[in-house]
């Protein structure tokens, strides 16, 4: 164990640089981890505890747990899906209510004498408390939002020190969802000049008429003198230097620690940041001494961009009408649970890029900071969420949110502002459904209070929060409640058909359905005034784990998308409605047609497939998914119909054929705009199962331990074609320096772990998630049946 414990101490030294004017040290690797059930109490001394794992950061630790069955008092049957709902663990996915213990050791640098060290991290979730050397040094008590100690003065020189986290995923009332658990995001340490440095998040930049860039600047400087030297440098998309000024500012000797406004830079013909061509810019600012030496420097990324909303026009980019075309999630990413892989909050990006989407509502808390990195460089905007609700049950539940609220608001708009993706701030979600919350005033009192303190860090955005779609008024159903009244942005969750009353009531106000439902997909977007409204955002176009609607199901399985990220039949409307060239795609309408009521609206919706394997003679009806003009549908080469989009929003983009009498062979749309074919798409009949096929979504891929690689597997027949009917498990096995860190299907009653090494295929495919280990090397992964031959791919 000596050994094992001296090589590990010595690989972590040689790992870290030396020591510059700023260093910023991965903490992510070498954890130790031991899992509490949920009765458990955490020990109060951790001498002597045994940890069973060793993993590397970011760690959901409650995503490998198995699955928890409601008990039987809580179970429903089949014409009682509601008895479900009530079971202990359907919101929070059917995963126990745990606690974990993380552990690390450090030996510090002899290079960090004298310097200001601190301890970073991104988030612990659900609520988090960290140790050191035995010591409580700081804790967290809404995870996702980071925080940092300050360990300059308590480490111990010449010996290891313990590092100690504990995470707790708090009782089931305390989310709505599933949260995950752990250290799911990433650690660092941060080492400065002890007395003059930059403070946390200490960069606040905006830009005035497309090319002023205004800097302020939070620093600590503690020399006796009158000025002090600041440098400035802005840097374009390639790192060359496009400007740059040095300057002395009057020093405040009183205030050893200020947020300064520096002189503003100018750019010449600057490059704007949009949805389409997302430029970013850096800003490098330095602090010198009175000698000249440098002492600390920081640098952040930014847009050049406008943003504006108003009434007739709902909202504009750098002077344009864009339509907010979105979707709403929570943070979670499918079998990887709340590990926040920033490789795959970029897939899921990308996806929603190419069905047409420009636009992520968080919800309902703040996500990482890659995620908004991501979207920065990918052009989404981004609505950015503080809370769900203004009650101690949705802050974390520890400390009640009237005694967290003010640090909240505080460390989350600091970390965020310079993001150009975020065009809006959200302090809540469906607040107004208890008229007596907090202030007895429907949280007007609350939000005037968050709010004020918010423009306090940045006054270059409005903020809104979203309205519970139920509740209004107190007197009467008919006005917007006194909280949508005195929001700058009204944010309406479902209830669009709301947007023309109220605003001839309240004719100052802007409108944005910041939930639609994918059962009203389609009317919901083409009955608002698209010219005046922001847009919206359709909730969960994502299937995830959490808010079940009963048992065996683990997660909502209403979006357009399932769980491993394959795009269900009805994407195909929604990208008919977001993107401008044209398309066509065919659905089957299968039996029957799922109800589910979610906060007062039914979202439920047709079970649709592209499954052309059916009974010879049998009747099946289409749904043909296009933003064309006209549709002909030919079967087996043969026209059989013909019909015209409809300009109705209840059926707009979405034409149907009934009673289509079902022929094995082929099934083709043809889109027609004028007399000229545009888009075309079929559905074929397969033959009996061949062979599996392995499809990476990249060719290479970095051994940096975090970067991922997501397999698609499928079945197939002997002309490469997917068998929908197909749900034989397959086995995998992975060799190289690599290791498999997810699994899933698609199907969101599969019992299969998301954590293990095998999953039955759903509807033909599945999906298998690799992380990279460190070493550059091939790795291999293996995929097994039953009843066909093994596959392999080779992933360098």
């Amino acid at each position: 164990m000596r050994t094992i414990l001296t090589t590990f101490l010595f690989a972590l030294i040689m790992a870290v640089p030396v020591v510059a004017q700023r260093d910023t040290i991965s903490l992510n690797d070498s954890w130790q981890f031991h899992r509490f059930s949920e009765i458990e109490k955490l020990p109060t001394s951790f001498t002597g505890l045994k940890f069973e794992e060793t993993i590397c950061l970011p760690h959901d630790f409650q995503i490998s747990q198995p699955w928890i069955a409601p008990s039987p008092e809580e179970k429903g049957d089949a014409t009682n899906a509601a008895a479900n709902i009530k079971s202990r663990l359907s919101a929070r996915g059917f995963k126990e209510l745990t606690k974990g213990i993380y552990r690390r050791t450090i030996i510090p640098l002899a290079a960090w004498r004298n310097k200001r060290v601190l301890l970073d991290f991104g988030g612990i979730m659900l609520v988090g408390d960290v140790y050191l050397n035995g010591q409580h040094i700081g804790k967290t008590d809404y995870g996702y939002l980071g925080f940092e100690c300050d360990i300059t003065d308590k480490l111990i020189y010449d010996k290891p020190n313990e590092i100690i986290v504990t995470a707790e995923t708090q009782g089931p009332r305390n989310s709505r969802w599933y949260t995950g658990g752990g250290l799911y995001r990433g650690v660092r340490i941060i080492v400065t000049d002890k007395q003059n440095h930059f403070n946390r998040h200490p960069l606040y930049i905006t830009t005035q008429e497309n090319r002023k860039v205004n800097i302020q600047a939070d620093f600590c400087y503690m020399e006796n003198v009158d000025t002090v030297c600041v440098g400035i440098r802005i840097l374009d998309a390639k790192g060359c230097v496009v400007n740059k000024d040095k300057f002395n500012l009057r020093y405040y000797k009183n205030w050893r620690s200020h947020e300064y406004r520096l002189p503003a830079i100018t750019l010449t013909a600057p490059q704007l940041w949009d949805t389409d061509h997302p430029y970013l810019y850096t800003a490098e600012v330095t602090l010198y001494n009175s000698k000249g030496d440098v002492l600390d420097c920081v640098s952040d990324r930014f847009g050049v961009r406008t943003i504006e909303f108003g009434p007739a026009f709902g909202f504009r980019l750098n002077g344009k009408k864009v339509l907010l075309k979105g979707n709403a999630n929570h943070h979670t990413l499918g079998a990887l649970g709340a590990a926040a892989y920033p490789r795959a909050i970029e897939k899921r990006i990308r996806l929603l890029k190419s069905f047409g989407f420009n636009h992520i509502r968080c919800s309902h808390n703040p996500y990482s900071e890659d995620f908004y990195r991501l979207c920065d460089e990918y052009g989404i905007l981004v609505v950015d969420e503080l809370y769900d609700k203004w009650l101690k049950q949705y802050s974390g539940g520890r400390v009640d949110w009237t005694l967290q609220w003010q640090n909240d608001i505080t460390e989350w708009v600091k970390r965020d502002r310079n993001h150009p993706s975020i065009i809006l701030w959200s302090l809540g979600n469906e607040l107004q459904q208890e008229a007596g919350m907090a202030n007895n005033d429907w949280g007007v009192t609350n939000y005037q209070l968050l709010k004020t303190q918010l423009h306090r860090y940045d006054s270059s955005r409005l903020t809104t929060v979203a309205m519970h779609p139920r509740y209004r008024s107190l007197e009467t159903n008919a006005v917007p409640s006194p909280l949508a009244i005195a929001t700058e942005v009204n944010a309406y969750n479902y209830r669009y058909m709301y947007f023309p009353g109220d605003s001839k009531l309240y004719p100052e106000k802007i409108f944005y359905q910041s939930e639609a439902s994918t059962s009203a997909m389609g009317s919901n977007f083409f009955e608002m005034a698209l010219d005046s409204v922001v847009g919206l955002a359709y909730w969960g176009s994502i299937d995830y784990i959490g808010e079940s609607n009963g048992w065996p199901a683990k997660g909502w399985s209403q979006g357009s998308f399932d769980i491993s990220l394959q795009p269900k039949p009805i994407a195909y409307l929604l990208k008919s409605m977001f993107s401008a060239d044209p398309m066509v795609h065919i659905a089957v309408v299968e039996e029957g047609k799922a109800t589910r009521w979610w906060n007062g609206v039914n979202v439920g919706t047709s079970f649709l497939s592209e499954n052309w394997n059916r009974i010879a003679g049998s009747k099946v009806n289409l749904h043909i998914f296009t933003n064309t003009e006209e549709v002909t549908l030919l079967l087996n080469g043969k026209a059989i119909a013909r019909k015209s989009n409809s300009l109705d929003p209840k059926k707009r983009n979405k034409i149907t054929f009934n009673n289509v009498v079902y022929m094995p062979g082929t099934i083709e749309a043809v889109a027609y705009n004028g007399h000229k074919v545009v888009a075309r798409h079929h559905l074929e009949t397969t033959n009996k199962a061949e062979r599996l096929r392995l499809v990476p979504d990249k060719q290479t891929w970095k051994a940096d331990g975090v970067d991922l690689q997501h397999v698609l597997v499928e079945v197939v027949d002997n002309k490469g074609r997917r068998i929908l009917n197909d749900n034989r498990q397959v086995i995998f096995s992975v060799t190289g320096n690599a290791h498999l860190v997810g699994v899933s299907n698609g199907d969101i009653c599969c019992n299969d772990s998301f954590a293990g090494l095998k999953i039955r295929l759903f509807q033909g495919s599945a999906m298998v998630i690799l992380r990279a280990g460190k070493t550059v090397g091939k790795v291999t992964l293996q995929a097994m049946a039953e009843g066909l031959k093994a596959v392999s791919i080779r992933l360098m």
